[in-house]
């Protein structure tokens, strides 16, 4: 059907029990096979294992599900044979959760992530890119822009926002269905955003 890429997601909640340890170990198998099969069939797979940002959870809680599910699943990435250089995680940030105490600061958020990131994720692959997975459109930008200040970094690391660059877009869009261009000039001006984001050079 010519696609080149694909993407497969799974979901964490950080709770008091949750996620449980055969949940990751379950969603690392399910994972490894489809970038297995993707990649027998030429076709780059994306692995998204998502730790949502709902919850209270505190950003250290978040640095601990998050590494610990990594680690699960590369491990059974490496059991199953994939070819890490031709694979691309798309991860959440290691973030305080919506419901916390306190907000991270981008700091922070920089900081963890790289750490974790650094100590979980093999250096040789692919790339790396980040859902917003609930931030809003400038923090997500933000963030991404702190970690590449804080850089050198090892591998590729860019975005793959969603809602984090078409928000503005849709809601003046919702509101104004007939001003097409600015709805598209708001699309382009957050898409430009992230880009210089992902080389440090964002600007507020």
């Amino acid at each position: 059907m010519g696609a080149t890429f694909a993407k497969w997601r799974a979901v964490y909640t950080i709770g008091e029990n949750t996620p449980s340890k055969d949940c990751m170990k379950e969603n690392a198998i399910t994972l490894a096979k489809y970038a297995s099969v993707c990649q027998e069939l030429d076709i780059v797979p994306i692995v998204e294992p998502e730790v949502l940002i709902d919850g209270k959870h505190s950003i250290e809680e978040c640095f601990k599900v998050t590494a610990q599910n990594l680690d699960v699943l590369f491990r059974e990435l490496q059991k199953a044979n994939v070819f890490i250089p031709g694979l691309i995680l798309k991860t959440s940030m290691v973030i305080s959760g919506q419901d916390s105490n306190g907000k991270s600061s981008p700091e922070d958020v920089a900081r963890m992530t790289l750490k974790c990131l650094k100590e979980h994720v093999p250096e040789n692959i692919g790339g790396i890119v980040f859902l917003s997975g609930g931030q809003e459109d400038e923090e997500a930008t933000i963030n991404l822009n702190e970690m590449h200040k804080m850089g050198p970094l090892p591998w590729p690391l860019t975005f793959s926002y969603a809602r984090a660059i078409q928000n503005p877009a849709l809601l003046y869009w919702a509101k104004n269905p007939n001003e097409t261009l600015h709805a598209q000039e708001l699309l382009v001006e957050r898409a430009r955003a992230n880009s210089l984001a992902s080389v440090g050079e964002y600007k507020k």
